[in-house]
């Protein structure tokens, strides 16, 4: 089967930021930063995307373009005779399946919300009133799914690409004007400070678990989401100045989110530290508490719907490509039946809000939580340690075929005096972190 190709830098690097710039942002990144300290959380946050998140997406873009196929095979075609890396393909498309049996359902409530404020109907909605009507989560997990694979079964430059580029310019140009609006609000100084601030009494081992989970989360690290898009690229530019690009674009959207949630927190008197409600109740109670806020709600909404939506698109892509290359299958057809078993994945946590009652871990929690643990906790640190290890070491990959790629082409170059924080600084960081984080992990 003939390897598709992006039509042009700027889609490789919308397209990446799209699948790294999400719900991941602009929902679970204000959450965990207002239940972790704030500035304090934003500080270590930002430390581990340089110090783990740059070299591990180099990593995977550098085994993307390298092997030209999907994660399912990546590993197979670049590890050496009698190497059994092979079987950590099925870990990425595990977790690539696993992430959108809860995103999926996310950016159902996403729409749900635009269509809310648009039709005039968002006086009188809330996020556990919605979470608990099956029949509205089931609906608009159907909504995202079948837009998703009805995208992605188009050709790459046609479908994805070109959607995604439009999406993204969209995105950032409603995040710099809402978070203009948040800025003249009567609580943003008070808001910004909390936010911006760090408490340095503040830091300690969860929130630095925390800050590791999000920063793998946001990028989709470990498990593929990022190798797919290496593959669909040539050697023109080197991978390091792509990285860095992707990972800034990203980051600026994260704090963004920040900037336009937190002072209207403090505006309004809200919880900071209400999590996975905080973006649905609080934005929703700062729209239908002020002039015009139908609209901006509506616009609010709307970048969110994109957000959702282009990492939605992205993971489904890297699933979407890993089935047909274990099939043969055209896009049509694996768009069909990718989107049915996801579909159905993710009917658990639509409805684990009501009829399908299931607490895995403290009491309260939901399906959601449980995808979340298999994705953020296990398997995007887990595949980030298995990435660096088979890059960085004579028993993988190898340091010098990994750098060989990365610096092919015009731009930033992976120097060697960088080997050891590929090789030990990362690895060591990641098992460390992971062990703490398991450990003190709230099983009940």
């Amino acid at each position: 089967m003939k390897r598709e190709r992006l039509g042009s830098r700027l889609g490789f690097i919308m397209l990446s930021a799209g699948c790294a710039i999400g719900c991941g942002n602009v929902w679970k990144f204000p959450w965990m930063c207002g239940q972790n300290g704030g500035g304090s959380f934003m500080l270590v946050y930002i430390l581990c995307l340089i110090v783990l998140g740059i070299p591990c997406l180099i990593m995977e873009f550098s085994v993307g373009r390298a092997s030209q196929t999907s994660p399912i095979n990546m590993y197979k075609k670049l590890e050496k005779p009698k190497q059994k890396w092979g079987g950590f393909g099925w870990a990425c498309l595990v977790g690539n399946i696993s992430i959108m049996a809860f995103y999926t359902v996310v950016c159902g409530w996403l729409i749900n919300y635009f269509v809310k404020f648009v039709s005039g109907n968002n006086q009188n909605i809330g996020f556990d009133k919605m979470t608990a009507d099956p029949s509205v989560n089931v609906l608009f997990l159907l909504i995202t799914v079948v837009m998703a694979f009805f995208i992605l079964s188009f050709n790459l430059q046609g479908g994805l690409e070109r959607v995604t580029k439009y999406m993204m310019i969209a995105l950032l140009v409603l995040m710099v004007v809402l978070a203009v609006n948040s800025l003249m609000l009567g609580g943003a100084g008070e808001g910004m400070s909390f936010y911006l601030k760090p408490d340095f009494s503040k830091i300690n081992g969860s929130v630095v678990v925390g800050a590791m989970n999000q920063a793998f989360f946001t990028l989709s690290t470990g498990m593929g989401g990022m190798a797919i898009f290496g593959s669909y690229i040539d050697k023109n530019r080197s991978l390091m100045g792509e990285a860095v690009s992707v990972i800034s674009l990203d980051t600026f959207v994260a704090i963004l989110a920040g900037v336009i949630i937190f002072p209207a927190c403090f505006t309004y008197s809200l919880e900071v530290n209400a999590g996975p409600s905080l973006l649905f109740d609080t934005m929703a109670t700062v729209f239908n508490n002020m002039e015009g806020g139908r609209i901006w709600g509506s616009l609010f909404f709307l970048f969110m719907v994109f957000a959702g939506m282009s990492t939605v698109l992205g993971v489904c892509e890297n699933i979407l490509a890993m089935v047909r290359d274990l099939t043969g299958w055209s896009r049509p057809k694996g768009s069909l039946i990718c989107g049915i078993v996801i579909f159905v994945l993710a009917l658990t946590t639509a409805l684990g809000f009501s009829v399908l009652n299931f607490q895995p871990f403290a009491e309260g929690t939901t399906w959601l939580d449980f995808w979340d643990f298999i994705v953020s906790n296990n398997i995007l640190p887990l595949g980030s340690l298995v990435l660096a290890l088979f890059c960085c070491n004579k028993f993988g990959w190898g340091w010098d075929n990994f750098i060989g790629e990365a610096n092919s082409g015009k731009g930033l170059k992976v120097k060697h005096w960088m080997k050891p924080i590929f090789q030990y600084v990362v690895p060591i960081a990641i098992v460390f972190i992971y062990i703490y984080g398991m450990v003190n992990f709230k099983w009940t």
